[in-house]
């Protein structure tokens, strides 16, 4: 604390403290006035002997902590449970599994690096940063071999963009078989990401007529490949930084393939090579992993973007509600096919619907956030959200979804999710008849 002029000691001395009788008292009677000043600012209330509470009583605070200076930053120990979750039995393997982002632990829009949800096929491969290389080659005039310092020295970019695996919401096509937002909707994170324009690299080589088709080849275990259309080389970026650092090791380290609002399987991690063709390769993982099997046994491929979706993170079955009176709805809401325009919220299963405010910043493929108040007196709800994209898209119902795609699909299932709020204040995952 600093005093100047005339003025500030007077008011110092107003409030027991002048410069003259701080330096009269010497430290020890120093230490002990600013203990009763502090008190005093803080206006705490007596206690029952009509004295004020021990320093001790404000749950450790004000005493030494642990020393600053650790090199990585951790989150606090009383926020151990937020953490990335599996279900066990999704998929057979620790090297080919999935973990699922706490979506409901979570606030604003941005996804911490070490939550963001992961998807492999074959683990996560170590590769050093010096002896990467990135080659390119197929139908381009000159076939080269990018360091990633070189890559580096290209013009930068950075945006944020919600990145979704297509299996999210897989474990609900059928049947509620979870009760979590986790679970149901956590396989989607929104980052901003940083890298350079696959268009510029591809410029240095020369893209010769009749390329239509771009295969992206990963450097993991299974070597996974995905063929990308010419229509979405422009907005495509190569990334090697997340959230203001270098990619995570899960997450595609040193460089991966971002094509903003597609499904996370084509955003190929670890990437390693790009060859250009004039037609698609049609590997393994989009023909019999990533495509939509139909009623007819047939199956569609290249349903590529994520079509626009929504869910209310809070309350939620992780966020059920604690007392009556007022509360506050929050949830997250995207679209592949750019800005969300509006987000409705229903408490009674989708009779009547409320307009949502959409907080700042809303941006295209991005995720955004919305929010509603309301006064809760124990009623049992049904609440839903339903998001609009700027392309005039509404998300569905589970009803409507079935009349353009199949029960028998694993992906891109962005029906309107139902939470039943119980007069306890449990919140549990239901489907409407």
């Amino acid at each position: 604390m600093k005093w100047r002029g005339q003025h500030d000691d007077k008011h110092a001395a107003a409030n027991g403290l002048s410069r003259r009788w701080l330096l009269r008292l010497g430290l020890p009677g120093m230490a002990a006035a600013m203990t009763s000043l502090l008190g005093r600012a803080g206006r705490a209330a007596p206690d029952a002997s009509g004295g004020f509470p021990s320093i001790s009583a404000a749950g450790g605070a004000f005493r030494p902590g642990r020393p600053a200076g650790v090199p990585y930053g951790a989150p606090s120990p009383h926020e151990s449970g937020v953490v990335r979750r599996w279900l066990k039995w999704m998929l057979p393997s620790r090297l080919s599994n999935a973990s699922f982002t706490p979506l409901a632990a979570l606030e604003g829009i941005i996804t911490p690096n070490g939550l963001h949800f992961e998807r492999h096929h074959a683990g996560v491969p170590d590769i050093d940063p010096a002896t990467f290389r990135l080659r390119v080659h197929g139908l381009v005039d000159r076939p080269l071999a990018f360091s990633l310092e070189d890559l580096k020295r290209l013009p930068r970019i950075s945006r944020t963009h919600f990145l979704e695996c297509a299996g999210n919401g897989a474990v609900s096509w059928r049947r509620p078989q979870v009760n979590a937002v986790q679970f149901t909707h956590g396989l989607l994170s929104c980052c901003e990401w940083t890298g350079v324009r696959l268009q510029d690299v591809l410029a240095l080589c020369g893209v010769r007529e009749g390329a239509a088709w771009l295969l992206a080849e990963g450097a993991d275990g299974v070597a996974y490949a995905r063929s990308v259309p010419r229509e979405m080389w422009d907005e495509a970026l190569l990334v090697f930084a997340q959230n203001g650092e270098a990619l995570r090791p899960e997450q595609g380290y040193p460089l991966r393939l971002l094509i903003p609002g597609t499904e996370g399987a084509l955003n190929v991690k670890w990437l390693h090579r790009l060859e250009l063709g004039d037609a698609p390769w049609l590997t393994r993982e989009e023909t019999a992993r990533y495509a939509d099997l139909q009623d007819d046994g047939r199956a569609r491929l290249f349903t590529l973007v994520q079509e626009v979706n929504s869910v209310i993170t809070t309350p939620s079955p992780e966020n059920g509600l604690r007392r009556h009176g007022q509360q506050q709805i929050s949830g997250i809401a995207w679209s592949g096919h750019g800005r969300i325009r509006a987000v409705d919220v229903s408490l009674d299963g989708g009779v009547n619907w409320r307009p949502a405010r959409l907080e700042e910043p809303v941006l295209p493929r991005c995720l955004t956030r919305f929010r509603l108040p309301f006064a809760w007196r124990g009623e049992e709800l049904l609440l839903q959200s339903r998001a609009v994209d700027e392309a005039g898209n509404v998300q569905p119902t589970y009803e409507e979804n079935l009349k353009v795609k199949s029960a028998r699909q694993v992906y891109h299932n962005n029906s309107i999710t139902t939470w039943r709020v119980m007069p306890t204040g449990e919140v549990r995952h239901v489907r409407l008849a």
